[in-house]
C-alpha cells in the first residue's frame, strides 16, 4: 500500500475490531484527537494512517482506545478525554485497573466503579483507612464515591448507620426567611447528599433506612455532643467549615467507625476572614497516620467535558491573578 503521507504511522485493524465504535458517531472521537494532536487520521483497507502533528501520541490513543472498545466497555467523551489525558503522561488506561473494581450495585443492578486512577486511588484509601479525605474540583465524584463506598460498608454489615453531614453556610441569615420547620429549612443545603442516595439505594429504600434511623442526613451543627460507633460517616462540603466546626467533626468517631471528608477548596463560600477548617485540616493532619489525603484533579472530572475545561480556564485565571483567589481568604488566616 502506497504511504498517504509523506511520514505515516499505521495502526492495524485486526479482524473483529469496530472502527466505527471507536472513531464514534459522525466520527466524532476521530476529530477530537485530531484537533487535540494536530494530526490526521485516514483509513485505508485494514489500517490506519496517521500523519502530521503529533502523530506518535495519536497512535497510541487509538490503540488504547481500541482496547476499551474490544474489552466491552463503552466508549463516552468523557473517557475519549480521559485517554487523551493519560497519554499525554505517557500513561495507559489499560494499564492502570482502572474501571475493574466494582464498589457497589445501585438497586438496578448498575455496577459502579471509578472512572480515571484519581477516584481509583480515592477508593482503595478510602478502603485502607478510617479517616480519608478527598479534595477536588466539581465533578469529581467525591461525594458520589464516599457515598458508594458507605452503602457497601452497610451492606457488607461493616457499619450499622451511615451518617452524611454538610455545613449549611448561610444558616445563620437566611434560613429563618424559608417556609416551614428546621428540617425543611436545612433540606435544600443536603440535596446532594439524598440525591447520590437515591441513585444508589433507590428513593424508597433510602426513604424506609432513613425511618429507621440506620441513615441520617443533618446538618453539621447536629453534630455536636455525640459519639458515633459503628457508623460510616460523611462531611461533604467541608471546604465550608469552620476550624472549630472540623475540629468538632473529627473527634466525633467512635469505635468501628470510618469518616470520609470531602470538599473544594477552589470553592469557599465562608464569610470574609474566616479560615477554612478543610484547608486547616491539610495542614495539621498532614502526618498523621491513619488519614489519608485523595488529591483528586481536573483530568478526574466525570461530568460534561465543558466542566473540565471551565475548571481549566479557572485555575488558569486564578494563577494569573492570586490576590482575587478565594476573594481573597488566603491572606486573612
Amino acid at each position: 500500500m502506497e504511504p498517504f503521507f509523506v511520514e505515516e504511522i499505521r495502526v492495524p485493524i485486526e479482524a473483529g475490531q469496530n472502527v466505527e465504535a471507536v472513531f464514534g458517531i459522525l466520527d466524532v472521537n476521530r476529530k477530537l484527537l485530531e484537533t487535540h494532536y494536530g494530526s490526521r487520521i485516514v483509513q485505508r483497507d485494514n489500517n490506519l494512517l496517521i500523519g502530521g502533528g503529533k502523530a506518535e501520541k495519536t497512535a497510541s490513543a487509538l490503540r488504547e482506545l481500541f482496547a476499551i472498545v474490544d474489552s466491552g466497555e463503552p466508549l463516552d467523551e468523557q473517557k475519549v478525554g480521559y485517554v487523551i489525558s493519560l497519554v499525554d503522561q505517557d500513561l495507559s488506561y489499560r494499564e492502570s485497573n482502572v474501571n475493574k473494581d466494582v464498589i457497589c450495585f445501585t438497586y438496578k443492578g448498575k455496577p459502579l466503579r471509578p472512572k480515571t486512577m484519581g477516584q481509583t486511588g480515592y477508593v482503595r484509601a478510602i478502603r485502607e483507612h478510617d479517616l480519608s479525605f478527598g479534595i477536588g474540583p466539581a465533578g469529581t465524584g467525591k461525594t458520589y464515591i464516599a457515598v458508594a463506598m458507605a452503602v457497601h460498608a452497610f451492606k457488607n454489615k461493616e457499619v450499622e448507620k451511615i451518617i452524611l453531614a454538610r455545613p449549611a453556610v448561610e444558616a445563620g441569615e437566611r434560613l429563618g426567611f424559608l417556609p416551614g420547620d428546621l428540617q425543611e429549612k436545612v433540606d435544600p443545603y443536603l440535596r446532594p447528599l439524598y440525591d447520590a442516595l437515591y441513585d444508589i439505594l433507590g428513593r424508597e429504600a433510602a426513604l424506609r433506612l432513613k425511618e429507621r434511623e440506620a441513615i441520617e442526613v443533618v446538618p453539621l451543627a447536629y453534630m455536636r455532643g455525640r459519639t458515633l460507633d459503628n457508623s460510616f460517616i460523611i462531611l461533604d462540603e467541608a471546604q465550608n467549615t469552620t476550624r472549630e466546626q472540623m475540629k468538632m467533626f473529627l473527634t466525633r468517631m467512635g469505635f468501628g467507625s470510618k469518616a470520609v471528608i470531602t470538599g473544594d477548596i477552589t470553592q469557599i463560600d465562608l464569610p470574609r476572614g474566616k479560615a477554612s477548617g478543610l484547608m486547616d485540616a491539610v495542614r495539621v493532619l498532614q502526618n498523621v497516620e491513619g488519614v489519608s489525603f485523595s488529591f483528586l484533579k481536573e483530568a478526574d472530572v466525570v461530568r460534561h467535558s465543558l466542566v473540565r475545561r471551565i475548571i481549566k480556564a479557572y485555575d488558569a485565571y486564578e494563577h494569573a491573578h492570586p490576590a482575587e483567589e478565594n476573594g481573597g481568604q488566603e491572606g486573612e488566616e
